[in-house]
């Protein structure tokens, strides 16, 4: 079992080792995921596990779960653990305040086009926990959003797409835009 305190990985060195930089990566996208979803529910979140057997990738997907603060987020999947100090870091995904309730679309995308949402740089709190409550499915993941969700992150996505000097990222962000978009044009009925 995998014990962490988040503190300890949120200021790491411009030194730091990258498989350092990688675990402190995938740590905050763990506090993500849970922060983004209910609390006292266990979860499989769309984050893949980050186990390797045999130099191969576990095809499984993490299930989080967390309770209000200060208890530790649980997490697991091939290997578990348990992330303390989480409330007060920058990735807590919590809603800050209340909002109404509107009709929520299951829309199912790959996983390739749910990995280039969590890669996007310049979301707002609201759009970020969109992304990172998508949700493992038989088919790749499922993103829960509103028709308004959908609309906002389709925004998101086209600028960071628009601004991204890296030929190979703009393809995967064009990809995920172009699936978001005949989603949302199937979730309006068009």
């Amino acid at each position: 079992m995998m014990v962490t305190d988040l503190h300890h990985y949120l200021d790491l060195p411009v030194d730091a080792p990258g498989p350092a930089r990688r675990l402190a990566e995938y740590l905050n996208n763990l506090v993500r995921a849970a922060t983004a979803g209910d609390a006292g529910i266990a979860w499989e979140s769309a984050l893949p596990c980050r186990r390797r057997s045999g130099n191969r990738r576990c095809p499984g997907r993490t299930i989080v779960v967390r309770a209000d603060p200060p208890a530790p987020i649980r997490w697991h999947c091939g290997d578990e653990g348990v992330i303390s100090n989480w409330a007060g870091s920058p990735f807590g995904l919590r809603p800050r305040r209340l909002t109404l309730a509107e009709p929520v679309n299951e829309i199912v995308i790959s996983a390739e086009v749910a990995a280039a949402l969590r890669e996007l740089r310049l979301l707002d709190p609201g759009c970020e926990r969109l992304v990172f409550r998508i949700r493992a499915h038989t088919d790749g993941a499922a993103l829960p959003a509103t028709g308004d969700d959908l609309d906002e992150l389709l925004g998101f996505v086209a600028a960071e797409a628009n601004h991204e000097p890296d030929r190979r990222r703009r393809r995967r962000l064009d990809a995920a835009f172009d699936a978001l978009h005949i989603a949302a044009q199937a979730a309006d009925g068009r």
